[in-house]
């Protein structure tokens, strides 16, 4: 399928924008279908293939189409997360209704951050103007939706989730939820990962230019920190930007400890489809609660996974990182005690702090 014919098909979300290129200032448009979305953990580079059908177009040009599409705009939500805190078993989850069209961490949103880092920069590569209209351009494209589609919930990657206050001014009717855990497990769910020090390390630098600019004690340097005192510095930054998204958009948006969403998954379910105006009867709520989506790791089905064996992992992870564990956690107490920000973030988060 020709980039142009896709294109005469932009109505559907069959036609799906994968890829945004600034450089070129294009769009990578493929064909997908909607039980793709439902089976892709993830809508990045890894659902292209030898198979897959599209072609770039110019920015302009789909701008353009879009802005001439009829409109059958359906509810637009997301889900905001500081990673590894259940975001993409939620996701799932909301599959379950049958209503729900999700988009998981479209690509886009990535480059949309970044661009958004240095707007107002020299080195950037686009106008205030231009931004704002290829902001608009994919948020109407993330609208879309099939006939049994009453909301599009598009799952925001961690790394990108500082960009929540921009999709939430543009997109006034959007509501949200936002996930996070308290420093003790998050840091072991962190350092517990194969590739967890590679993860921490390739999102470290942005993640510190943040932290840095909202609060006023000098954080040490990158290369100075331990795995310990980097997971906590990830998680950190993150929470404070969850933190300020929740004052700053209390009515909207909703906050979700993944502990508790376990401990109490009907309930929270329950809460989570109210706050985006879903139908949350007790049969569809009971259906979602015995999803097998609840026993497989949901960023890859294939692998059984639930409760008990994330516990046993969390376990493991305090054993064998203990002492990089402990490390993260003093590093977080001793920013408390000089910083009056972050003490606030790990008071709201339930860090015991002596």
């Amino acid at each position: 399928m020709t980039p142009e014919a896709l294109l005469a098909r932009l109505a559907s979300p069959d036609v799906y924008p994968q890829k945004l290129d600034l450089i070129r200032g294009g769009l990578l448009l493929i064909h997908f279908g909607e039980e793709a979305y439902r089976s892709s953990s993830f809508l990045d580079d890894r659902i292209l293939g030898p198979a897959t059908r599209g072609g770039w177009l110019s920015v302009e040009l789909v701008a353009q189409a879009v802005a001439q599409l009829a409109d059958g705009a359906r509810p637009l939500h997301f889900i905001f997360h500081t990673g590894h805190v259940g975001s993409t078993l939620v996701s799932r989850l909301l599959d379950e209704t049958g209503q729900v069209l999700s988009l998981r961490e479209p690509l886009p949103l990535r480059t949309l951050a970044e661009a958004r880092d240095v707007l107002h920069a020299p080195e950037s590569l686009l106008g205030p103007e231009h931004f704002d209209r290829l902001l608009e351009t994919l948020l109407r494209l993330w609208r879309r939706g099939y006939a049994a589609t009453r909301s599009v919930v598009v799952k925001v990657t961690s790394s990108a989730a500082r960009l929540a206050p921009v999709l939430l001014e543009r997109s006034v009717e959007s509501r949200a939820f936002y996930l996070n855990l308290r420093a003790e497990p998050a840091l072991a769910t962190l350092l517990a990962g194969a590739n967890s020090l590679i993860d921490l390390r390739g999102h470290g630098a942005e993640r510190l230019r943040r932290l840095s600019a909202r609060i006023g004690t000098g954080i040490p340097p990158l290369y100075t920190l331990s795995p310990g005192e980097l997971a906590a510095m990830s998680w950190l930054a993150e929470s404070m930007t969850r933190r300020e998204v929740l004052d700053r958009f209390a009515a909207r948006v909703m906050a979700v400890d993944f502990d508790d969403f376990l401990g109490d998954v009907a309930g929270s379910m329950h809460r989570i489809l109210v706050h985006l105006n879903l139908p949350a009867d007790a049969a569809r709520i009971a259906e979602i609660s015995a999803s097998p989506a609840l026993t497989r790791y949901s960023k890859a089905p294939e692998h059984e996974y639930g409760p008990a064996v994330r516990a046993q992992i969390l376990d493991g992870a305090r054993r064998e990182h203990r002492a990089e564990l402990a490390r993260g956690m003093l590093w977080l107490e001793r920013l408390a005690g000089s910083e009056p920000a972050i003490a606030r973030a790990l008071d709201h988060a339930g860090v015991h702090r002596p």
